[in-house]
């Protein structure tokens, strides 16, 4: 789509042309659409390093049933009168214009157009409303149907954003393209720590699983160096102090090492997503954490067969087993009853193992 091609979504692929540095909003960062390689621009002028294409886990076949639920889910469409208006910026970011404070610029701008008038900061469009962008109409995408959903087994070195000004591999620069919607990440891992990354079309599902009211559990598996005793587990289970406020573990247990190795392995669970938290919980006692992966998000875990740099993408039916434990329906709305809490369950959504 020609939106998709001149305006800031970084996740479509753009035919490489001379003239295109010019434009403003990130429009000149075109990427070739090569299937191995990523040689955007960085922000310095300098070309960005090659990037390698993550590899996709591709399993055996779902049996006839599931593949005939997964069929209908995926023909399950939401009347777009139905469909309540939201903000012209969230609409534009979610439909991969560009980023939701780079709409924001552009309304204060006055480059954007909603039924042939200005548009303004605040203003909220549904699915019958026409919005120009610079001159150019635009094709919103609507919540109404199945979302997408990830599982990306994060290496380390990897930002979980979209751009980077020191030209670091991001995980989008990895992933398939989501043609004219937007990936969401739902939460970040830092640059040294690997494994469990979920991401999505739906903001929806992503803003449930972040928000710290849902309590979703976070798993991580994590290396320590020094010694880390009984006395200092219990204190990690009941709170400490840190600079951002009160910190604690729900759950913490030994997995691995030697009783006489400098290094022990041990999982801790956590119900928030703060920077680097599990890492300044044990800095707070002393201890050195030399590795960090993240093996489960609420009630999915980590493949063992998905190794770092792969993804997997959920089937239609393990993505509405997803939004249903979100307590969301099949498109992103909201149920009527209270939010179920994150728990250590059963993975209803990770892919069958041959």
């Amino acid at each position: 789509m020609d939106h998709e091609q001149r305006f800031g979504n970084k996740n479509a692929a753009r035919p490489a042309a001379n003239g295109n540095a010019g434009r403003q909003g990130g429009a000149g960062k075109a990427p070739q659409a090569d299937a191995k390689t990523d040689n955007r621009s960085r922000g310095d002028g300098r070309p960005k390093q090659l990037v390698q294409k993550a590899k996709k886990l591709r399993l055996r076949s779902p049996n006839q049933d599931i593949k005939s639920k997964a069929q209908k889910l995926k023909e399950v469409r939401v009347d777009l009168n139905e469909i309540e208006p939201v903000r012209l910026q969230k609409a534009l970011s979610s439909s991969g214009v560009g980023s939701r404070r780079e709409m924001e610029e552009w309304i204060e701008a006055g480059l954007v157009l909603v039924n042939g008038k200005k548009a303004s900061l605040g203003d909220k469009v549904g699915p019958h409303d026409k919005v120009t962008v610079k001159g150019d109409a635009i094709k919103l995408k609507w919540p109404d149907r199945l979302p997408r959903v990830i599982m990306y087994h994060k290496e380390e070195g990897e930002i979980v954003t979209r751009d980077d000004p020191e030209g670091r591999v991001t995980v989008f620069d990895r992933l398939p393209q989501a043609k004219s919607s937007r990936w969401v990440a739902v939460g970040r891992l830092d640059v040294n720590t690997a494994g469990l990354l979920l991401i999505t079309t739906s903001g929806e599902l992503a803003n449930r699983m972040m928000h710290p009211s849902f309590e979703v559990e976070r798993e991580y598996s994590v290396r320590v160096l020094g010694e880390l005793t009984p006395e200092i587990m219990k204190e990690m289970v009941k709170g400490v102090e840190l600079e951002d406020g009160e910190a604690r573990f729900d759950r913490i247990f030994q997995t691995g090492g030697q009783e006489e190795s400098a290094n022990q392995w041990f999982n801790v669970v956590i119900k928030e997503g703060r920077n680097r938290e599990v890492r300044r919980m044990f800095e707070h006692f002393g201890l050195t954490v030399s590795r960090l992966m993240r093996v489960r998000f609420g009630n999915i875990g980590l493949p063992p067969r998905l190794k770092r740099g792969q993804f997997y993408e959920l089937n239609a039916a393990e993505v509405a087993a997803v939004m249903k434990w979100s307590n969301l329906t099949v498109t992103g709305g909201k149920k009527a009853g209270g939010q179920r809490r994150g728990s250590a369950r059963k993975p209803k959504a990770a892919p069958r193992q041959e």
